[in-house]
Parts: structure tokens; C-alpha cells; sequence
């Protein structure tokens, strides 16, 4: 339904964007006493939105739903850096607390986003809730 407006569709893309970086954090803290693991985090959401060729989902059968464009491509996994332990392993938890803080300032702003989108679209049809 709001598929053409790009303010929401952008905030659904940075939803996405802090679910799968969320997603690596937690494997970052879950293997952070794994000998050898290396710390992986995602590009930034303004580096990978609307840089990536669109993708269109498609549909086996004429009653299902199509999708339709993306405006991000698969996320870029990074490498999070971070001085190797004696073991290899090259996770930090206190890095990884600092990265967790900026994804939830994504999905923060993502709903904050939608909400005064939604907002203003209430108030242009003459609706105030």
C-alpha cells in the first residue's frame, strides 16, 4: 500500500539494515571466546541504500503476491576490525556494545520516521488520529 512513497520504504530498508546487523552483533558476543573467529559487521546503511542494482521477487503462481523492488541489494558484510587476542579471535565487547547502541539508533529512527510519515498523511486527508 505505501510501497510508493520512499520515505517509508526507506524506513523499512533501515529496518532490515539494524535486523541484520543486529543479527552479526549477536554472532560477533556469542563468539567472542572462539579461537580464530573475526568480528563481521555490515556496511553503512547510506553506503549500501540505493547503490545496489534492484532485485524483483517473483511469483510461481498468478494468486500469490509479487514483490517488488528492493532498494538495497544483500548487505556487505565488513570485517569490525579490532586488534587480534593472542587466540586470534578479534572480537571486543566493548566495540560490540558501541555498534548495538547505533543499530538501535537505526530502528529509532526508522520509527520515527514512519510515525510522522503516517502522521502527515493522517492530517493531509483531514484524519487526526
Amino acid at each position: 500500500m505505501f510501497d510508493k512513497i520512499e520515505t517509508l520504504r526507506m524506513a523499512e530498508k533501515l529496518i532490515a539494515h539494524g535486523t541484520q546487523r543486529q543479527k552479526l552483533i549477536a554472532a560477533n558476543v556469542a563468539n567472542a571466546d572462539t579461537p580464530g573467529f573475526k568480528a563481521n559487521d555490515l556496511a553503512g546503511f547510506a553506503q549500501s541504500y540505493g547503490h545496489a542494482p534492484a532485485t524483483e521477487l517473483r511469483a510461481s503462481n498468478p494468486r500469490h503476491i509479487a514483490g517488488g523492488s528492493w532498494g538495497m541489494g544483500a548487505p556487505r558484510t565488513i570485517s569490525a576490525g579490532g586488534e587480534p587476542a593472542p587466540n586470534g579471535n578479534t572480537v571486543s565487547l566493548e566495540d560490540e556494545v558501541f555498534r548495538i547502541a547505533d543499530a538501535r539508533r537505526e530502528f529509532d529512527l526508522a520509527l520515527t520516521i514512519t510515525k510522522t510519515s503516517l502522521s502527515l498523511m493522517r492530517s493531509s486527508i483531514g484524519r487526526r488520529y
